[in-house]
């Protein structure tokens, strides 16, 4: 029986209650209102299922609910048998939630006091793995956090248990009422996810208090109805490099005793323009080591903005130049590339993403999110915590962050279920990959279980899934291709759906023993498929091609300027950035 929430209401639906449905919603959470004037006479609110109650609210309407209670005893072992927990915020009565305080905890001196931004770090409890999962640990500074409409919680005793905490208070802890526990929050600020993005993707430090209480509660909550990530899959991504001995800093050899020694992969996106420069030495090291090296497309000549024009034909030839020439570098080299496309300056047009999904590319990875044209569509919260950005023709971008982003955005994209991808570039190992070896140190010692594998692994693997029943598992897949295991010692059905605004576009869904039957339904196609025990299978789309001639070719002045600007970009990865380093160090000694 799938757990469900109540939400309740104080005579009408406040604000927060409403973006609070909007998460629930987010995650697959099936919900319903009620006043909860109402609640303590509903003998059935929850005894019709098999799931005990998961409860949303705010502090005044909760006060209402258990001060009706307090004059029910017939009622008192209900609670206790009914209710799994509840979630309780501020409401606009800033007394409610002092006065609740000061009876869930016992604590008749609890004070709320108003937030000094800057003066220490938020922290989450490293105690509670269960209920905090990656984001155990993780550290943020107050002013950045939104903590203008946050309160912070003082106690002198009591049973509370401090899940974020500022000093010697609280902003978010774990209390109980008889013996149920109840997570109370202190601001009253909660995430709209229908905001539309204003920067290239979601910050958690800018949204810290309004996203991850919640976030948290629902994750653990709802943990057998919610959506969730199969696996972590991380990747390192290093634009640029040719495949020589060195570019820039990035020594190919040193890199891989560091992954091995430290245990993670790194992918790079590889300029097609350069698929007949690579060296024998640097092929050897990359085709001996597929476990921690991986290529992926990046771009065709990288030249300024290249994916950002218009004109779908002359993106679609483009895109299809590269696979191309990628495939071209492969029966040359023996290295198999990803096929995923990285936007070069993480430029993109609407028109690109189009043209890309008609060929044989089954993702984009890339920093920014929002389109470079001159009117482009609304981006939402909802849209970057889905696991891969799909609002344009339905051809993911997963997102990837820069390092300097910190730890908590790549701790809160795993809890979402994205994917950790960490994008740099040559200089950012220019201390022989101390910093970043330090990064990843980190990333690693988050409290979850990560898993480094290729570029084109973490795409097949990136979905979300939730158990239907003992047999049945649903998928939602976003690249063209899917990787589906069934882990189990029995067999099971996957029913497998994956948004798609022109299902006519569809060649075939096959996986690989054939193809597979599929239809349409209110914007995504279904497809099912069933696996015994401990198989394995991917499953793949196939758009058919894109119809017309199109502008094709590039005139003999575009290709020596391409030329000439591939040759300069070396010289300052190579020579010019190096030799700042180095006078930057010995001015600093």
């Amino acid at each position: 029986m799938r757990e469900s929430a109540l939400l309740f209401i104080d005579r009408y639906a406040s604000p927060q209650d409403r973006c609070v449905a909007k998460v629930l919603e987010c995650f697959g959470v099936p919900s319903r209102n009620l006043n909860a004037a109402d609640f303590p006479f509903a003998n059935d609110a929850g005894s019709s299922t098999s799931q005990k109650i998961r409860l949303l609210c705010s502090a005044g309407a909760f006060l209402q609910t258990i001060e009706a209670w307090e004059q029910k005893p017939d009622y008192k072992g209900w609670w206790t048998k009914s209710v799994h927990s509840a979630f309780v915020y501020p409401s606009d009565d800033p007394g409610a939630l002092q006065k609740l305080a000061r009876i869930l905890s016992g604590d008749d001196l609890a004070v709320l006091d108003r937030i000094n931004p800057g003066a220490e770090d938020f922290a989450l409890s490293d105690e509670l793995n269960e209920f905090c999962g990656v984001m155990a640990g993780v550290r943020i500074t107050a002013s950045n956090a939104n903590s203008n409409a946050s309160l912070v919680l003082r106690m002198s005793r009591g049973n509370a248990i401090n899940i974020i905490s500022l000093g010697h208070g609280a902003i978010f802890l774990k209390l109980e009422y008889k013996g149920v526990p109840v997570f109370l929050f202190t601001s009253r600020e909660i995430i709209d996810i229908d905001t539309e993005l204003t920067s290239q993707n979601f910050d958690v430090r800018e949204h810290f208090l309004s996203a991850v209480p919640l976030v948290l509660y629902v994750k653990w909550a709802f943990a057998e109805t919610c959506w969730n990530a199969p696996e972590a899959n991380a990747c390192l991504v290093i634009d640029d490099p040719l495949l020589k001995p060195r570019h820039g800093f990035v020594d190919f050899q040193e890199l891989l005793s560091l992954m091995k020694r430290d245990k993670f992969s790194t992918n790079i996106a590889f300029i097609p323009w350069n698929w007949r420069r690579s060296t024998p030495k640097v092929v050897r090291l990359l085709r001996e080591n597929p476990e921690r090296y991986s290529l992926s497309v990046h771009g065709c000549d990288h030249t300024r903005a290249e994916f950002g024009s218009s004109s779908q034909q002359r993106l679609y030839w483009k895109a299809q130049q590269a696979l191309e020439r990628m495939n071209r570098h492969e029966s040359i080299t023996g290295i198999r590339h990803d096929r995923v496309m990285v936007f070069p300056q993480g430029v993109f047009s609407e028109a690109a993403m189009s043209a890309l999904k008609h060929t044989d590319l089954i993702a984009a990875v890339n920093s920014d999110v929002i389109c470079t044209d001159p009117h482009p569509r609304a981006i939402t919260i909802s849209d970057v915590w889905d696991i891969a950005v799909m609002r344009y023709s339905n051809f993911p971008i997963f997102t990837r962050r820069y390092p300097w982003e910190g730890i908590e955005n790549f701790a809160f994209d795993a809890l979402l279920g994205k994917p950790v991808l960490i994008l740099i570039h040559h200089d950012y190992c220019s201390d022989h990959c101390a910093r970043l070896v330090s990064f990843i140190e980190r990333l690693n010692a988050l409290k979850y279980r990560l898993t480094w594998r290729s570029l084109g692994d973490v795409v097949r693997r990136s979905c979300r899934q939730r158990k239907l029943s003992s047999g049945e598992v649903e998928i939602e897949m976003y690249a063209a291709e899917l990787r589906v295991e069934n882990r189990s010692e029995q067999p099971k059905r996957f029913l497998i759906r994956r948004r798609e605004c022109e299902p006519s576009a569809i060649r075939e869904i096959c996986d690989g023993s054939g193809p597979i039957a599929w239809n349409s339904v209110n914007g995504h196609i279904n497809f099912e498929i069933e696996l015994s025990s401990r198989e394995s299978k991917i499953v793949s789309i196939r758009f058919h091609e894109l119809a017309g001639d199109g502008c094709n070719g590039d005139n003999l002045p575009y290709r020596f300027k391409t030329m000439l600007r591939r040759y300069l970009c070396e010289l300052r990865d190579n020579y010019v950035t190096p030799a700042k380093s180095r006078l930057g160090d010995f001015v600093s000694r």
